[in-house]
């Protein structure tokens, strides 16, 4: 009589720790910053910011000139973005070709706007380098790489 309920009992653990494998197995790692990027309000790229980035390209050829886009990068999920912001594309050797400076976000998610025709003039200046965006701020002034152009 006592192996019904024991039986029950083992079967409703089992599918609690399930359920909660399952649920965790989607949430995003707690304290890892984050970043989206954005061609005239569509997404065009979201990451988890960490070392070993998976490094995608911004597809920028069927973009106009008169096109934005548009960074938001978050420190530690939800403390909302950094302070003294900068966005910087670098050569495949690491020099700085541009920086962009941005103001402290008053918004809990401040964005970085850069125009598209300065990045397209930067691509086409420097044809067959590989070129990359970089973010830093104060929270993070080693900086982290966002993308390859």
């Amino acid at each position: 009589m006592l192996q019904v309920p024991i039986r029950q009992t083992l079967a409703r653990a089992l599918m609690f720790t399930a359920l909660c494998l399952t649920l965790f197995a989607f949430k995003a790692p707690t304290g890892i910053d984050s970043f989206e990027i954005y061609l005239n309000n569509k997404l065009v790229l979201k990451e988890y910011a960490r070392k070993d980035i998976s490094l995608r390209s911004l597809q920028l050829d069927k973009a106009a000139t008169a096109d934005q886009l548009v960074i938001y990068y978050t420190h530690c999920h939800g403390k909302g973005p950094g302070t003294s912001r900068t966005i910087t594309v670098k050569d495949d050797k690491g020099n700085a070709l541009k920086q962009w400076k941005f103001a402290d976000a008053t918004a809990s998610k401040g964005g970085m706007t850069i125009p598209v025709a300065e990045l397209l003039a930067l691509e086409n200046k420097n044809a067959g380098a590989q070129l990359t965006i970089y973010y830093a701020a104060a929270e993070l002034p080693d900086g982290q790489m966002l993308a390859s152009l």
